[in-house]
């Protein structure tokens, strides 16, 4: 008997609660029950563990101090400044969300490693991290107090100026306070992808340097301790979460939901103010281009090791990429569209909205093998894992239009006899298309870049182009290392493919 609409409705609207439930709940429960109490004090007294979290710490708040430093100067400039290709700079600061960490980390290396175009002396040190850190968040800092700086009225730096304030004065009376919150999430932010990173520490942290996601692969893979991996994640999950909290916290108070008319950027005019355009922008250079140029010329240096790209293994590589974000893309577009259309009936579903990113890829993999053993390496959970890392930056997007849209549009088209099907799928939809285009467009490179949980979940068969990339640069040998290059060069520029379908669809979106 077929289910009432209604009920069919509510059941589809909840198949995204249910997958939340399934995928990280669950698994997360598991590592409660798995976890020996008494194994917490013990790990804690061990020097070694001791060391791997203070140092994960670290690392994390120093690359936030690092990011503020180099980031708040730099979105200054961007806001106050008019200069020729800022736009194009400020469209640039999107690439890193679309770069997978792999690519990341090899542009480090292609600088600063074993064979590195710049200085070959950093292996076995805290920088090969701390540099591949600032590259992949400077530009989350950058976006969140550029944002910030937007908020500050001119009218508040006009008077200001009147009564005599320098830019200094203007800064720390007007701005910075107006600023504080911005900055605040973004800098939780920032913590929260240096603490619970995974590709970047396998890559650049090394037998001494690797932080505590590191540590669990190594446990779980290697030596398949169980139970000590499992206190980690814990201990991993309550300082991301705390994290994610005070972010959501700073978030809220930096909402203002007020039409602001911020001060427009003017050229630069003083000395001061040439120099601190010059030096921003050799920063953004250095901290955030220079790592993909040094793939390419790597790459473009490799010679006969382009022939990798004829090899079956290669091949197979590239159609398990491609099949796995098809599949996972198909899921997560169903999964995006009922979370958002729920989110917007329910308040607390907004909230969960997020949960994805706050639990790292290695916390999820492993309290999926821990729940579903019969179901490890199996290609459902796989493609159900993918799904999870992506389809909240398809809810996110969608539900930030939707809520934007004038409410007097659908109205209009009810009154002209139009049923609720016709009117979302004839003004509706077309309106939120440019939302959904990039939501998607970050999905699929969220997928293509995959590689945490392609470590955990797959089989040697499903090798995937982040996987390879990774067995490559494992293998001693300057052609392996150069195999290696190529093939992260070829992933950069699908990242960078992805990086132009995005910027079109945000442009599409003004445009409309």
């Amino acid at each position: 008997m077929p289910l009432p609409k209604p009920a069919a409705t509510l059941l589809l609207a909840l198949l995204p609660l249910g997958f939340l439930a399934v995928m990280v709940a669950a698994p997360l429960f598991a590592l409660v029950l798995y976890e020996n109490g008494g194994m917490v004090w013990q790990m804690l007294q061990d020097e070694y563990i001791r060391w791997r979290i203070g140092w994960t710490t670290l690392q994390a708040a120093v690359t936030c101090v690092l990011a503020l430093l180099a980031g708040v100067p730099a979105a200054w400039v961007l806001a106050r400044l008019a200069f020729p290709g800022r736009r194009w700079i400020l469209r640039l600061l999107m690439l890193p969300f679309v770069m997978p960490t792999l690519v990341a980390g090899m542009g480090v290396l292609a600088l600063f490693g074993p064979h590195g175009l710049l200085w070959a002396g950093w292996e076995d040190t805290p920088y090969l991290l701390l540099y591949g850190n600032v590259f992949f968040n400077l530009p989350v800092l950058v976006r969140a107090a550029y944002q910030g700086f937007l908020q500050v009225p001119a009218a508040r730096l006009h008077t200001a100026q009147t009564l005599g304030a320098n830019a200094w004065q203007r800064f720390w009376h007007v701005e910075r306070p107006v600023l504080q919150p911005w900055l605040a999430g973004g800098v939780c932010l920032v913590f929260l992808y240096c603490f619970s990173g995974f590709g970047l520490a396998l890559l650049l942290g090394g037998s001494r340097y690797a932080t505590v996601e590191v540590e669990i692969y190594q446990l779980i893979a290697y030596e398949l301790d169980m139970a000590q991996a499992s206190v980690l994640v814990w201990l991993v999950l309550a300082i991301t979460a705390l994290a994610g909290v005070l972010y959501a916290h700073w978030s809220r108070r930096a909402a203002s939901g007020r039409t602001i008319r911020p001060l427009p950027p003017e050229p630069p005019r003083t000395f001061a103010a040439k120099a601190l355009l010059a030096g921003s922008l050799l920063l953004l250079a250095a901290c955030c281009a220079l790592p993909l140029l040094a793939v390419l010329w790597q790459a473009a240096q490799a010679g006969d090791s382009w022939a990798v790209w004829r090899e079956a293994e290669t091949l197979h590589a590239v159609w398990n990429t491609l099949r796995f974000t098809f599949w996972a893309m198909v899921l997560a577009l169903l999964l995006g569209v009922l979370h958002a259309a729920l989110a917007r009936r329910a308040a607390w579903v907004r909230a969960l909205t997020f949960l994805p990113f706050m639990v790292s890829p290695v916390c999820v993999a492993f309290g999926l093998l821990l729940l579903y053993p019969e179901w490890t390496a199996s290609l459902p959970l796989l493609v159900s894992t993918y799904a999870l890392l992506a389809y909240p930056f398809i809810a996110k997007d969608l539900l930030a239009a939707w809520d934007a849209l004038p409410a007097n549009y659908a109205a209009a088209a009810r009154s002209l006899g139009a049923t609720p099907f016709q009117t979302a799928l004839t003004v509706t939809v077309p309106l939120l298309l440019p939302a959904l285009r990039r939501g998607l467009t970050l999905a699929a490179a969220t997928c293509v870049g995959e590689f945490a949980a392609t470590l955990f979940l797959s089989r040697p068969e499903w090798q995937t182009l982040t996987t390879l990339i990774y067995r490559y640069l494992g293998t001693a040998g300057a052609e392996n290392h150069d195999s290696a290059m190529v093939l992260t060069a070829v992933l950069m520029l699908l990242a960078l493919l992805v990086f132009l379908l995005l910027d079109a669809a945000e442009k599409q979106e003004k445009a409309a």
